[in-house]
């Protein structure tokens, strides 16, 4: 079986259960160029928005750094530890930017996965023919493809920055020490602008790709399709659930039309078929109910609920009930004995709203013999 499956070709779409299964072994569509686009993108931004306040904090730390250089009993060391914890408050929401854009870049894909499945160790990672395979594979050309378009851009935004500030560049050294930190940093983070603003091509390329590449790993043969069907729907507590939660839905389908039905007709305590029947839309009378037992009670509950006739007819009952399904018409042989009940529905709903002065009668409904249950 296993050979067979490896000589087919992976053209079904994956089921619900293999998505779930490669979910939980970490197994999802995950692009690292868009990660390195938020991460730059956002520190270029998040750099230039606390150069002022980083720039005129370093120059004032500075400041006082040489000043106590020049007064010994001053601690140096506590100096510089104030210092220290002044700048990680100043950088922390910074840092914490980063952050948020690491993490939601890398889970925008595929979600937040937790696998510990994914971070077991496996043999086959040690596989010297299988690591020769992810060498020559399509993957590993476009991640050769990418590293040499990554590498040619931010060289080429690199080279494109420094030319812009060239002057700036070399005339720091003669500039105030606030202004030459605040223009260093505003350079820096420009270029982080536009290398992740470069990226964005890359991500562009690679998120189509990575999701492709997800969609064809995931593919199955008809083969394995059909052993999960096995696996699957194949267990008998499976097949009586589906089995239990279909006839639930048929059942409630049923009780909801009743209320709609021109007639009950019962047995009058084991069965009870509920009809209905409109002249134009309808070629026959459908029974759009029908039950034993219980569901018969439910059924006569319902229709005395909602003003829906009930007749006692034992043999017509019993006959319709055997004979046919809810949804189904009304078999040929049974029309007439039908026809003459629901005349009767409709003369009587006429002498209750008094339409006519004469009480109507429904006499004996014949039931041919060949549908006549004892």
């Amino acid at each position: 079986m296993a050979e067979e499956q490896q000589g087919q070709e992976k053209t079904e779409e994956p089921t619900p259960r293999k998505r779930e299964k490669a979910q939980e072994e970490g197994q999802v569509a995950r692009s690292r160029e868009l990660s390195s686009m938020a991460l730059i993108g956002m520190g270029g931004l998040g750099l230039m928005l606390i150069a002022p306040p980083l720039a005129e904090r370093m120059v004032a730390l500075t400041r006082h750094i040489f000043e106590l250089a020049t007064h010994p009993e001053e601690n140096l060391l506590l100096a510089l530890n104030l210092a220290a914890n002044e700048l990680i408050w100043l950088l922390l929401p910074f840092l914490a930017a980063l952050s948020f854009a690491g993490v939601m870049s890398s889970v925008a894909l595929g979600g937040f996965v937790l696998s510990p499945k994914a971070m077991a160790f496996k043999a086959s990672r040690m596989s010297p023919l299988k690591g020769f395979k992810r060498m020559f594979s399509a993957k590993s050309l476009m991640e050769l493809v990418k590293s040499i378009a990554k590498f040619l851009l931010i060289t080429s935004v690199a080279m494109f920055t420094l030319s812009l500030h060239l002057d700036d560049l070399m005339s720091i050294g003669s500039l105030d020490v606030e202004v030459a930190i605040r223009k260093g940093l505003s350079i820096v983070s420009l270029s982080l602008l536009l290398i992740g603003s470069a990226l964005v091509v890359i991500a562009a390329i690679d998120i189509p790709f990575q999701i492709a590449q997800h969609k064809k790993q995931l593919r199955m043969t008809k083969q394995e399709v059909k052993d999960e069907m096995k696996d699957t729907e194949g267990k008998p507590e499976v097949r009586s659930r589906i089995r239990q939660v279909q006839q639930e839905i048929a059942r409630r389908r049923m009780l909801e039309a009743v209320p709609d039905a021109d007639v009950v007709i019962t047995n009058p305590e084991h069965f009870s078929v509920a009809i209905k029947y409109d002249n134009g839309a309808m070629a026959a009378p459908i029974v759009v109910a029908k039950g034993a037992d219980h569901m018969a009670f439910r059924i006569r509950e319902l229709a005395s609920a909602n003003d829906v006739p009930i007749l006692v007819l034992p043999g017509l009952a019993r006959a319709v009930y055997y004979v046919t399904e809810p949804g189904e018409e009304v078999p040929a042989g049974l029309y007439m004995a039908v026809a003459q009940v629901l005349a009767y529905v409709y003369q009587l709903e006429m002498y209750r709203r008094g339409q006519t002065a004469k009480q109507p009668a429904l006499g004996d409904v014949p039931i041919p013999p060949e549908y006549v249950v004892e």
